[in-house]
């Protein structure tokens, strides 16, 4: 028997005309409709005119258990969709868990691309998109969540997150702390809705907007990357030299280690070294 194909169906972050006509097509031809919130999707699937669908809830309780469900019926043949309540699955939500168990199993898994909250948030914050690394939801709480922000500090990519509303000031107030007043940031919200936002500005007046109105729907945020560190100067670069130096080392040795420490070019250095009487 053939197994059927898990297809990741990316839906509207917003604005349902957004929707792909082959997103219709993916949904309407599916057997199985896997989603966070049958509520949610089953209004999507009405504005589009689809109905009979079963679904199952794949959700951060549910996701275990369903996962070996569904794999099940792929394996049987059964032609699954996997939405997410809003964009691409897949992305910091539990259709990922699913994804990997359908590869495990040796499935077809194809996707229909469209919305996606944390690509268009990033394209429109006239920050840097050469680079970028994407965090998804910061852990809530404890050395994880402190851990995770301590990254950030260093990190020169641009950085993408999620948010929820009721966390967000405690989220810039964390990451005014950790990564500095004046680095820059983008508040995403209500993405291609009638009251879409975009904020921009530095985490402490970010900070401060956060107090002073009230945070509805998720949040895209996106935190402009770390500058890199000044190169170092020549007299750094000495008094380092003679240390070593000082320690025993052979002028080869000290210039080797002191090009290691300081990311410098180590022919720069050697030369340096030379000149020390």
């Amino acid at each position: 028997m053939t197994s059927g194909t898990l297809t990741l169906v990316a839906t509207p972050i917003g604005n349902l005309s957004d929707i792909s006509p082959r997103a219709i097509e993916a949904l309407q031809a599916a057997d199985v409709v896997c989603c966070e919130d049958t509520r949610r999707t089953g209004m999507l699937l009405q504005h589009l005119g689809i109905s009979g669908k079963k679904y199952i809830v794949i959700n951060e309780h549910t996701e275990f258990d369903a996962c070996d469900d569904v794999v099940g019926k792929l394996l049987s043949g059964t032609e699954v969709a996997l939405v997410s309540d809003a964009g691409t699955p897949g992305i910091s939500d539990p259709g990922e868990r699913l994804v990997k168990a359908a590869v495990l199993a040796g499935i077809t898994i194809s996707s229909i691309p469209g919305p996606s909250a944390l690509t268009m948030a990033l394209v429109m914050s006239g920050l840097s998109t050469s680079r970028f690394v994407f965090e998804g939801f910061l852990p809530r709480s404890g050395g994880e969540r402190s851990d995770r922000i301590a990254q950030l500090v260093d990190e020169q990519r641009t950085v993408v997150l999620y948010e929820a509303p009721h966390r967000l000031e405690r989220t810039l107030a964390d990451l005014e702390v950790a990564c500095g007043s004046l680095r820059r940031i983008v508040l995403a919200r209500e993405l291609t809705k009638m009251h879409e936002e975009m904020w921009r500005g530095t985490l402490h007046d970010a900070h401060k907007h956060s107090k002073s109105e009230e945070p509805r729907g998720e949040y895209v945020l996106i935190l402009e990357g770390a500058k890199p560190p000044a190169p170092p100067t020549d007299d750094e670069l000495n008094q380092a030299l003679r240390d070593e130096l000082n320690s025993g080392a052979s002028k080869k040795d000290a210039a080797a280690r002191v090009a290691a420490k300081f990311g410098a070019p180590k022919r720069r250095v050697y030369e340096l070294a030379l000149m020390i009487k």
